[in-house]
């Protein structure tokens, strides 16, 4: 390798760990002490209780994460097609501290790790609102503060569970993919079949999601030869995709198809709960606002009962208009900035999910699991909004002071249901 080859490749490492990790030391900072909050409510939770991992329960345990399920087989292949992989390494790193034991060693490694990834994605977040916003610091913090008391930020903080990665996947490469349109450079096919190898392997509906950028390429339609090199891109991740995935269900594609139509039938069957109020309730609400518990009893199917924990819909009109609040600033900021490419790539993404979730109905009564695939939007949005009134003082007032409400009250119902949550795993879980 020649020298200036030697040169740029370093650089191009150097550029690509400042992207990933904190790059100044107040972004430092401020992964320091999430990784501390975060890590102290996780290690509490994996040295005292066993609800983390526990051999005995697959699934269900709380809010229907299949914690045991993910972390010694990935998930089935249907829904989760390469994550068997990722969870093979990170099953092994956590036997490295625990003797090759699933115990309370076991559980805090697995803990911290989802800690790490969520802290992480705190950081990839601050930079979007920074780096491309430009936002002052003040209003930046405070968008990050409301983000951070989020149902799954909390939740996913010491979860090993696919969403936890899917969080911090999608939020680092629509920081990444925004750079580059800043840039108004091309995504690498190498970058974007990393991208769908790691998105779309953890959950197959993100793939999607990868390509999205690219719809936003300088002059992507108007010029024959960019389309070319687009389409092109596009196939050769789609290929390393799908030839890794044909891989590892050892090419019984059909099997695969039959999975798939079994798995859609079994999470989109109607629920007594009304549509709209599953859509609101936990779709929108439940990866903002905890609600009140349900307690219901399980089994493994072979003779261990247990209690699983589940939310129900809100039964009080304040949770209902602090959800319309956060979608009107949402969609406010939306039709606001509706030319803008940045917004237009973060709500297509959104979009996807509604779709899955609240049309097709998959999952949407337990779509309080899946806000790591979308939840992330909601305060990039609400951060493009205080954009497009940067000269205009008294509507900035006026988002600053509704941000400081939500995030007070956001604040105060989450540390008290998670004192709930405590309660319940006293009674169940030591």
């Amino acid at each position: 390798m020649s020298k200036f080859s030697t040169l740029v490749f370093k650089q191009k490492f150097a550029d690509l760990l400042k992207t990933v990790f904190p790059a100044t030391k107040f972004e430092l900072l401020l992964f320091t002490f999430f990784l501390t909050v975060y890590g102290f409510l996780g290690t509490t939770i994996a040295l005292n209780y066993r609800i983390i991992f526990d051999d005995r329960i697959p699934w269900d345990a709380y809010f229907s994460f299949d914690n045991r399920a993910i972390v010694m087989t990935g998930g089935g292949f249907e829904r989760h097609p390469l994550s068997i992989y990722f969870f093979n390494w990170m099953r092994e790193f956590a036997y490295l501290f625990s003797d090759g034991k699933k115990d309370e060693i076991f559980r805090l490694v697995l803990a911290w790790c989802s800690n790490f990834a969520v802290s992480l994605s705190l950081i990839q977040i601050y930079k979007y609102l920074k780096n491309i916003i430009a936002l002052p610091k003040k209003i930046s913090l405070l968008i990050l503060s409301f983000f951070a008391f989020f149902t799954t930020t909390i939740l996913l903080s010491f979860t090993p569970e696919t969403y936890t990665y899917t969080l911090l996947f999608l939020v680092l490469f629509n920081y990444y993919a925004a750079l580059k349109v800043r840039k108004e450079e091309k995504i690498p096919a190498v970058a974007l079949a990393l991208a769908g190898i790691s998105i779309g392997g953890l959950t197959v509906t993100n793939l999607v999601k990868v390509y999205i950028p690219l719809l936003f390429e300088k002059n992507i339609f108007k010029n024959w030869r960019k389309f070319g090199n687009v389409a092109g891109r596009v196939i050769l991740s789609v290929m390393a995709f799908i030839l890794l995935f044909l891989y590892r269900i050892d090419f019984k594609y059909l099997n695969f198809l039959d999975k798939s139509e079994q798995q859609y039938e079994k999470f989109s069957t109607a629920k007594k709960t009304p549509l709209w109020d599953m859509i609101g309730s936990w779709f929108f609400g439940g990866n903002m606002l905890f609600s009140d518990f349900a307690i219901r009893d399980y089994h493994n199917k072979k003779g261990f009962f247990y209690k699983a924990l589940f939310m129900e819909v809100y039964h009080s009109w304040i949770p209902y208009v602090f959800v319309v609040i956060v979608l009107i600033l949402v969609f406010w900021s939306y039709f606001r900035n509706f030319k803008n490419k940045y917004v237009q790539i973060l709500m297509i993404s959104f979009f996807v999910d509604i779709v899955i979730h609240c049309i097709l109905k998959f999952g949407l009564h337990t779509s309080y699991i899946y806000g790591g695939h979308f939840v992330f939007v909601f305060p990039l949005m609400i951060g493009w909004l205080f954009y497009s009134y940067e000269n205009s003082p008294k509507i900035l007032t006026l988002l600053y002071s509704t941000v400081v409400i939500l995030l007070v009250y956001l604040a105060l119902n989450n540390i008290f249901r998670m004192q709930e949550f405590f309660l319940f795993l006293d009674q169940y879980y030591i």
